[in-house]
């Protein structure tokens, strides 16, 4: 019974990991802000 804790305890970590990794992946709208932002001082400098 005790390995079969472990696995489900396991299992459960790893899905946990996968998703956080997936949800980084998506651009909110603060990055593209930032990325804008970038952009228009790369403009200004030239």
């Amino acid at each position: 019974m005790k390995k079969f804790g472990q696995g489900i305890t396991t299992a459960l970590m790893i899905i946990v990991m996968m998703v956080g990794l997936w949800g980084c992946n998506k651009e909110g709208p603060m990055e593209r802000a930032g990325k804008k932002v970038d952009k228009a001082v790369e403009d200004i400098k030239k």
